[in-house]
């Protein structure tokens, strides 16, 4: 039997990180803020129902105010602008956060583009991008997920080679700015680059996020290196049961010295990433009537 990685334990971590949310959620109120994030879904899309469930039960928990606002997929574009001018403009509103992908008849560009900066709790706003390249603004939270992990394990980054392998917008290219500013050697790659495994191969830390179940082999895997799994895939196996698995063959990633889990592993951190940051912006807001 094949000896299985060492894992990196996402529940674990995200659990520490929602504990402390919680504890500043309460400082807060001692100022008379209750951080308050809106959610926006549009349309019946299952998955996305099955994540804002969570990231709905999550808020509440941490003793944030949740204000769902839920749409049909028929909803057009200017309707639903109006509706993000309105929680731009609620004071009790903090965070935002759109439910991606949206209804075909819906720019998503536009619509994140018009939520205000200081309340795009998911960082995709080209401010927030335009920060990030020099250092600050919103991060987004599953790239802020998985620098997190790997702050359980790694104490010096600087000089370290980081192979990501996905460039979206989402996670590949905010996971390569960071990995930058920590001082390591990043290459970006995806699924077309020529010679990947080769390349994944160089890699000390390997960040997967292609969104193409088990892309990633054992023998892609540097001995020792250290595996960051984005991908969440739904699968069926010969005998019709659906499961998650994810970019990289678990089962092969024995010989890493460490690897996140799927299920368990990035997908915590980005719903816990999602509380810290809409506490940050409620702080920041505090702060804003203070000056």
């Amino acid at each position: 039997m094949a000896r299985a990685a060492p894992i990196l334990d996402g529940r674990a971590v995200a659990a520490d990180l929602t504990a402390r949310v919680a504890a500043d959620v309460a400082d807060l109120a001692a100022w008379g803020v209750t951080p308050g994030l809106a959610v926006v879904l549009v349309g019946e899309d299952p998955a996305s129902q099955v994540y804002v469930r969570r990231k709905v039960a999550e808020t509440r928990r941490v003793g944030m105010r949740s204000i769902e606002h839920r749409l049909p997929a028929s909803t057009d574009q200017d309707t639903l602008l109006r509706l993000v001018d309105a929680v731009n403009r609620d004071p009790e509103v903090h965070g935002i956060l759109v439910q991606l992908p949206l209804p075909a008849q819906i720019d998503a560009a536009a619509v994140l583009d018009a939520i205000d900066p200081r309340k795009d709790v998911d960082g995709f706003h080209p401010v927030n991008v335009g920060r990030l390249s020099i250092g600050g603004g919103l991060i987004p939270c599953t790239p802020l997920g998985c620098m997190m992990l790997l702050d359980q394990i790694i104490s010096d980054f600087r000089g370290l080679n980081a192979v990501v392998i996905g460039k979206s917008n989402i996670v590949g290219k905010p996971v390569a700015l960071l990995l930058l500013d920590r001082e390591c050697t990043v290459t970006v790659t995806h699924i077309l680059t020529r010679g990947l495994p080769e390349i994944a191969r160089r890699a000390d830390i390997l960040v997967v996020a292609a969104g193409s179940p088990g892309l990633v082999r054992g023998d892609w895997i540097k001995p020792g290196a250290v595996v960051i799994d984005v991908g969440i895939n739904r699968i069926t196996d010969a005998n019709g049961k659906s499961r998650l698995v994810g970019d990289v063959a678990a089962d092969e990633a024995g010989h890493a010295a460490w690897l996140t889990p799927v299920p368990g592993g990035v997908g915590p951190m980005t719903i816990a990433c999602l509380l810290s940051n809409t506490a940050s912006a409620a702080r920041a807001g505090l702060r804003r009537q203070a000056a």
